[in-house]
């Protein structure tokens, strides 16, 4: 059973490390944490509120 498995040494199913393209890390600062992808804006939150009016975005009460 052995004799069926690729000479590379890669058995099926193992990770091939491919990333699946979600961006990690805050695109202003690079924070980890607290991140807003919600449209595709991928800041972390406190970039986010600094920058959001800028951005046409509103504070409602």
């Amino acid at each position: 059973m052995s004799e069926s498995r690729s000479e590379s040494g890669d058995a099926e199913g193992e990770h091939t490390g491919k990333g699946t393209g979600q961006v990690e890390a805050c695109q202003r600062c690079g924070r980890h944490q607290g991140l807003v992808g919600k449209y595709d804006i991928w800041l972390c939150r406190q970039c986010f509120r600094e920058i959001a009016r800028s951005m046409g975005f509103k504070k409602f009460k």
